[in-house]
């Protein structure tokens, strides 16, 4: 297999980000999460702080099969004017990803890109998950000053921007494990663990 994308969907402080950096780094390949926001921004022209704004974010009014067949308007310019900021947002990462996937081998988190590469045969999509408590340990570990109270609703938050984004924007649904090649309890494994896991599906996958 000369090339390989890795998607990797996540449970927000499931330790998705870190897995997907740290497997990148062991294979040599470049890393794309809070980057792809970088790249988006100049790719489409669209202020960074405003992807970052609708970031994985669902929208709340949006044609589907604009969706399922983005090139069906081939991005025409006026239509693209038109569109509110999410829709912007989600066609722009559209093309980016999709310019990432053809430059060579990657780790992408996030941003559907599952779906979007859905037809590369040599895409690897990979769901990072874990039990509460794992998570709630990991996000506390960063942001002491928030209560657990506060701490779960976060987590509850994310998760269900992240579920509700993905189910939109894609034909799967988002955390089922028919959706992915490989889940992963990272909450089992640990973070060096789920990477090794990874590489070892890697190599299954490069031999079949």
């Amino acid at each position: 297999m000369k090339d390989f994308i890795i998607s990797i969907g996540r449970q927000y402080g499931s330790g998705g980000h870190e897995i997907g950096e740290k497997l990148a780094e062991k294979l040599g390949v470049k890393f794309y999460d809070n980057a792809l926001i970088d790249r988006v921004s100049k790719e489409s022209g669209l202020c960074k702080e405003i992807i970052m704004e609708h970031d994985e974010k669902p929208t709340s009014s949006f044609l589907y099969n604009l969706v399922t067949d983005p090139y069906s308007i081939n991005f025409n310019r006026g239509s693209v004017t038109d569109m509110p900021y999410g829709q912007k947002i989600f066609l722009a990462q559209y093309e980016t990803v999709k310019n990432i996937a053809s430059e060579g081998s990657c780790v992408i988190v996030g941003r559907c890109a599952d779906y979007i590469l859905k037809d590369n045969e040599n895409l690897i999509s990979i769901f990072i998950y874990a039990d509460k408590d794992f998570r709630l340990k990991r996000i506390a570990a960063e942001k002491p000053e928030m209560s657990e109270n506060n701490l779960n609703g976060l987590i509850d938050k994310k998760d269900r921007a992240r579920a509700s984004y993905y189910n939109y924007y894609s034909d799967s649904k988002w955390g089922r494990a028919s959706s992915y090649d490989l889940c992963i309890n990272s909450a089992k494994t640990g973070i060096d663990g789920a990477v090794k896991l990874i590489e070892d599906y890697i190599q299954l996958f490069a031999k079949e």
